[in-house]
């Protein structure tokens, strides 16, 4: 069945909803994602779009994307010059959008588009950020479990906002929100904590993660650290200040040992222990090591905030009325 023809495109009323969703190299995904979004919002007899980002893919996927658009008016493509990251490629979708409410999520149908209009009932309810959580599957490795565990739980304790484990950039967001989002200025974009952050009355839907439709997933444990750092020293300043807590820490011990050595040699007792010594030397440089390295990548965000370029740069778009 043919999508119904959408209003807005026509008049450029604002659709009721955008669908954003990031592809890297996702040629064996677009088709199915399409599909599965055109099934789910056309039965819902609401003005929509979707926007499909491709984030600098090498394989097919922008010649798919560009085909979807020529064969629905309801589907916009963006084409990146280069691979700008996820976060970054969920920004410009956002900036793309006209919706009145937003829904983000990845290209790879783990997010289901079934759940979207959960997400929408909740936003028409009052919710103006509608989060998602992942239930883990029993095939989730015990590996993902427990680094989720840990990165969520170090997240919360060093910023202070509450993310539980699992959440993920699946959510609808209200008008009101996105536009508070496009202003925001971090260098290291982590949209996760961003929604959070903003405030609004939010709620949260549970939902189990489908297997990944085709391909293979584009982030590598290198990184999802290098993500989960960026994400933290965007949030928090504690790794700054604990370098303060460390300083007092050894110094008390240093002053301890100081201590010890005058009364031992007022006590005519040379103090022996080479070793000993040279361990405590080797573990305060490591930790001024780590200190250093801590100043070193909270100057580089700096840096990279000052540079002040764009968070990405637009190849081709398909699908925009003066495209």
């Amino acid at each position: 069945m043919d999508p119904p023809v959408d209003a807005s495109a026509d008049t450029g009323e604002r659709p009721e909803l955008s669908v954003v969703a990031p592809l890297y190299n996702e040629e064996g995904n677009v088709g199915s994602l399409v599909t599965a979004l055109q099934e789910t919002l056309a039965p819902l007899g609401i003005s929509y779009e979707i926007l499909l980002v491709d984030d600098g893919s090498r394989d097919g996927t922008w010649r798919l994307i560009r085909e979807a658009s020529a064969s629905d008016s309801h589907i916009k493509g963006i084409s990146f010059s280069r691979n700008f990251g996820h976060q970054n490629a969920l920004y410009a979708g956002m900036h793309y959008a006209t919706g009145q409410a937003v829904v983000t999520m990845d290209g790879d149908l783990q997010h289901p588009p079934a759940t979207i209009p959960q997400l929408i009932q909740s936003w028409r309810e009052g919710h103006k950020v509608v989060e998602t959580q992942r239930i883990d599957s029993d095939d989730t490795s015990f590996f993902k479990r427990l680094t989720s565990r840990w990165f969520y739980g170090i997240f919360s304790l060093l910023s202070g906002l509450p993310l539980a484990r699992g959440t993920s950039d699946f959510r609808l967001l209200d008008r009101q929100v996105v536009e508070n989002l496009k202003n925001m200025k971090d260098s290291d974009l982590f949209l996760r904590g961003l929604s959070h952050w903003v405030g609004y009355r939010k709620t949260t839907i549970p939902y189990h993660a489908a297997p990944r439709h085709a391909g293979r997933t584009k982030y590598s444990l290198f990184r999802m650290i290098r993500f989960a750092t960026s994400s933290l020293l965007s949030f928090s300043v504690v790794p700054l200040r604990l370098g303060i807590y460390l300083g007092l820490f050894t110094s008390v011990l240093a002053f301890a040992e100081l201590v010890y050595i005058f009364v031992r040699y007022l006590q005519g007792n040379a103090v022996p222990g080479w070793a000993s010594i040279l361990t405590v030397i080797s573990f305060m440089f490591g930790i001024l090591f780590i200190l250093i390295g801590i100043l070193g990548a909270y100057l580089g965000s700096i840096f990279e905030t000052l540079k002040n370029r764009p968070r990405f740069l637009v190849n081709e778009t398909a699908g925009f009325r003066d495209a």
